[in-house]
């Protein structure tokens, strides 16, 4: 049966270490009472490595510890006492905060005032720097480091002026090629993706899915002929990937031949003389790139002359022209979808010379991989320039759809583009133009894609241009 240990005598008064004699009950300093404070155990059980630990009771001088006061009944639990109501010392000696001094804000030593920590909590640790800091972007101004894994990307971040900020990383700057200098990122180019709505044609570009830049171009604008009466042109060029620059070509072209018709159709000169001679303009304008030094000099060791193809129209209240150089092709489909499509143009490629001359069927043609080999182009090394240009007299409403191969890839035959260009297109020509080149897209996208919609008789506006 085990017992409860019995209390020893003190030597020392807890309260102001006066010594004590035994059997005293009562300090003869201070008063305190005795009765209620056990005696301290004598033996010192912590173990210490080296003797200099200092003993409990040396640590615990001076400390006021609280008496549990006696329960009012047996029914009467007695009152808890909690950790915080103790006043003690830190490992450094210091005295911890008390609840009462810090609910008065009173500053303890090596505490802190009241509000600065909650109860019972400690804050040793210094904020530590961060480990792996980001470097800022090769030139870029001196000031605070966006972090790209905390940065708001929607904020508008305004960078130097003459460069671009990285749609990736919202950080970096653009480089002269195209590429983040903070993250690498690729960037997109203007090319990649165009689209223009005029009242009375609309025109969509597209880089595809295989190819990694847009070559591309096209043109398009409305004027008035010396009647009044509009005028509205469509030019589309397709650069020859072969040849240096082909997308310095297709641009170059498809512009000259858009401003040789803007300054010929108001003078009054005929739409299909006007376009013979915007086709002729546009080749100058190609010719003079091959004596124009290369932008990119990755390009010089293996230098030719850089070429397009070109197809436009020209369409009035009465007359539809088109005139072309190459294998990019114009389309006639009627809003009347019962009287039969056509197509508008002849190809200067193998394939037509072979069902030209009889020597191959058209699906034999075209099958064949040299089908695409052009034969007829703009540019300083073509064998001879033969613009072509036809003139029609439609009687009845529809739609001119010129566009490059990378569209007619997909439909070759007027009747199949007739089934993809929608039935509202002389109402919506961009949204048309965006269905076609979406057709190409899901059909693959092999090439680039550029289309123009142009309704016809052209409908009655305002002169001007685009």
């Amino acid at each position: 049966m085990s017992q409860m240990p019995q209390p020893t005598a003190l030597s020392r008064c807890p309260s102001c270490e006066e010594p004590l004699e035994a059997g005293d009950r009562f300090c003869g300093a201070c008063g305190y009472d005795l009765s209620a404070v056990p005696a301290p155990p004598q033996d010192h059980p912590t173990i210490t490595m080296n003797g200099s630990s200092p003993r409990p009771s040396e640590a615990a001088a001076g400390l006021d510890w609280p008496l549990a006061p006696e329960p009012a009944s047996s029914d009467t639990p007695a009152p808890v006492h909690r950790a915080a109501d103790i006043r003690g010392l830190d490992s450094g000696g210091s005295e911890l905060p008390h609840p009462d001094t810090e609910s008065a804000g009173v500053q303890q030593p090596g505490g802190h005032p009241s509000g600065a920590q909650p109860s019972g909590v400690r804050f040793d640790r210094r904020p530590e720097a961060d480990e792996y800091p980001l470097a800022p972007p090769a030139g870029a101004p001196a000031g605070p480091v966006v972090d790209p894994r905390t940065a708001d990307l929607g904020a508008s971040v305004t960078p130097p002026a003459g460069t671009k900020l990285c749609v990736a990383c919202r950080s970096g700057h653009v480089d002269s090629d195209g590429y983040c200098e903070n993250c690498g990122h690729a960037q997109p180019r203007e090319r990649d993706h165009m689209e223009q709505e005029l009242g009375a044609v609309s025109a969509v570009s597209d880089r595809g899915l295989r190819h990694h830049r847009n070559e591309d171009a096209f043109a398009i604008s409305s004027t008035a002929l010396p009647d009044g009466s509009p005028a509205v042109v469509a030019i589309v060029c397709d650069g020859v990937s072969s040849a240096t620059r082909p997308d310095e070509a297709s641009l170059a072209a498809s512009r000259a031949a858009n401003e040789a018709l803007l300054a010929a159709l108001p003078l009054g000169t005929h739409p299909q003389q006007a376009m013979h001679e915007a086709i002729l303009t546009a080749a100058e304008a190609v010719n003079a790139l091959a004596e124009a030094p290369p932008a990119h000099e990755e390009h010089a060791p293996h230098q030719n002359a850089p070429a397009c193809t070109l197809v436009g129209a020209v369409v009035t209240p009465t007359l539809l022209i088109v005139g072309w150089v190459g294998d990019s092709r114009a389309y006639w489909v009627p809003v009347d979808r019962a009287t039969p499509p056509a197509r508008l143009t002849e190809d200067d490629s193998w394939a037509a010379q072979m069902v030209a001359a009889g020597l191959m069927s058209e699906a034999q043609a075209y099958a064949d991989e040299r089908a695409h080999a052009i034969t007829g182009w703009l540019g300083a090394d073509a064998y001879e320039l033969e613009p072509h240009t036809a003139s029609f007299k439609p009687d009845r409403p529809g739609v001119v759809v010129v566009c490059t191969d990378g569209l007619w890839n997909y439909a070759e035959a007027a009747e199949e583009m007739a089934e993809v260009v929608p039935l509202d297109a002389a109402e919506r020509p961009l949204h048309s133009a965006q269905v076609l080149v979406g057709h190409a897209l899901d059909g693959g996208g092999h090439d680039n894609v550029t289309v123009a919609v142009v309704p016809f008789p052209a409908p009655p506006q305002g002169a001007g241009s685009a």
